[in-house]
C-alpha cells in the first residue's frame, strides 16, 4: 500500500512540476532603448521613437525577423562615417521605407516600399552617414522628402 500511494504522490508531483514549468511566466524581453528623431518637412515636424543601430553586429540584424513595428517607431542606422550605403531586405518581414541622411542631418534618398525578404541591394545613392527606416508608406504620408532635416544627437542635432 505504501509504495502505490508514494507513486501516485511522486506522479500528481511531476505532473504539476511539469505545468509549472509550462505555465511559469516568461521573462520579459527587455524593451529596447529608445531615442527621439525628429524629420522637418514642409507640412511640419514627424517625430518617431527610434533604435540606433551602432555595432556591425546590431547594424547587420536591423530589424531582420520582427514582424511588427508601431506606425511612430523606426530604427536608425549609425554608420560612424559618410560613406556609401548598401542595404537590403534580407529575413525583413515588415515592408519598409530607408531614408538615406548625411551627416548634416539632410535627406540624400527616400527609397520607398521596399520589399520583404528581398536580397536586391538598395543604394543610399550618395555616401550617407545614417539610415532610418521606418514602415512603408509612411514617408509618403508624411510628406518626407529629399532635402527635410532630421533631428538627431547622430547629426549633431537634438530634437
Amino acid at each position: 500500500m505504501p509504495v502505490s500511494f508514494l507513486s501516485r504522490i511522486l506522479s500528481v508531483a511531476i505532473v504539476c512540476l511539469a505545468f509549472g514549468c509550462v505555465l511559469a511566466p516568461r521573462p520579459a524581453q527587455a524593451e529596447p532603448a529608445l531615442e527621439t528623431l525628429v524629420i522637418l518637412t514642409q507640412q511640419g515636424p514627424r517625430t518617431f521613437e527610434v533604435e540606433v543601430m551602432r555595432t556591425d553586429e546590431e547594424r547587420a540584424k536591423g530589424l531582420m525577423f520582427r514582424r511588427y513595428l508601431p506606425a511612430d517607431r523606426g530604427m536608425l542606422f549609425d554608420f560612424k562615417e559618410t560613406q556609401p550605403v548598401m542595404m537590403w531586405m534580407k529575413d525583413t518581414f515588415i515592408p519598409l521605407d530607408m531614408v538615406f541622411i548625411r551627416k548634416d542631418g539632410t535627406i540624400a534618398r527616400v527609397a520607398a516600399d521596399t520589399e520583404p525578404h528581398s536580397t536586391r541591394t538598395i543604394s543610399s545613392g550618395e555616401p550617407v552617414f545614417g539610415v532610418l527606416e521606418i514602415n512603408a508608406g509612411m514617408a509618403a504620408k508624411l510628406g518626407v522628402r529629399p532635402g527635410d532635416k532630421v533631428q538627431h544627437a547622430l547629426f549633431g542635432s537634438k530634437p
